[in-house]
């Protein structure tokens, strides 16, 4: 199986149907048809090989975002505009998905990007309350009853098509602290950077979107190379 094949299969099993915690509820992107023909076409121009990839981690899909695409920071709009995959999703934008996106073209464009790097998420499916994002970590008692879902995932992500020198968190607070955590456990990557959000940086520090765009593809490009 090509990469593609295994990202595509990974995501169309999952199996979180529903949570303990009240009021919470699972968002699930994959059960759509048209999500899997926009991963399907997605991931199979841009990871049609059998290359092993440095992953950035995020927290879990938004309801903007990868909630209505399935990709992480890829909402409707980059996916029709920057990557010329038509979809009926409606056209609203998500900040960290044009910084996202800035980044990646600073690094070379998607298909150089993505030819080293995948993007997945600690919970690879997303979360709701009250009609809101919801991060995995945000309830205590949701974190712990979804740490074997994550470890799972995770585990089967790395195996299949993962680069162990280094990985990348996004986001350097809570998340970097719960991955590195893990990784302490479950010995995943040798190294850790953490970067920061992309929703921080659109928030409160857009006059310097720019800078930060350049620091943060040195960065990355500064653990990668020679490796």
């Amino acid at each position: 199986m090509t990469t593609a094949q295994q990202i595509l299969d990974f995501y169309y099993h999952l199996s979180l149907n529903s949570v303990k915690q009240p009021g919470v509820t699972v968002m699930n992107p994959f059960l759509s048809k048209e999500v899997q023909e926009v991963n399907s076409v997605f991931y199979n121009r841009f990871f049609n090989d059998e290359t092993r990839r440095f992953f950035l981690i995020a927290i879990n899909p938004g309801r903007f975002g990868a909630g209505v695409t399935g990709i992480p920071f890829t909402d409707p709009v980059v996916l029709e505009d920057m990557l010329q995959i038509s979809n009926s999703f409606q056209k609203r934008k998500e900040l960290s998905a044009v910084f996202v996106y800035e980044l990646i073209e600073a690094m070379g464009g998607p298909k150089e990007f993505y030819n080293q790097f995948f993007i997945t998420n600690v919970s690879p499916l997303g979360f709701m309350k009250d009609g809101k994002n919801l991060n995995y970590y945000d309830i205590a008692s949701l974190q712990n009853e979804l740490k074997p879902f994550i470890v799972e995932t995770m585990n089967h992500q790395v195996e299949k098509w993962g680069r162990t020198e280094v990985a990348f968190t996004i986001g350097k607070g809570t998340n970097h602290k719960a991955v590195v955590k893990l990784n302490k456990e479950y010995k995943w990557f040798d190294e850790i950077i953490a970067l920061p959000h992309p929703r921080w940086v659109m928030q409160y520090r857009l006059r310097f979107k720019n800078q930060i765009v350049k620091e943060v593809r040195n960065s990355i490009l500064d653990c990668v190379s020679g490796i």
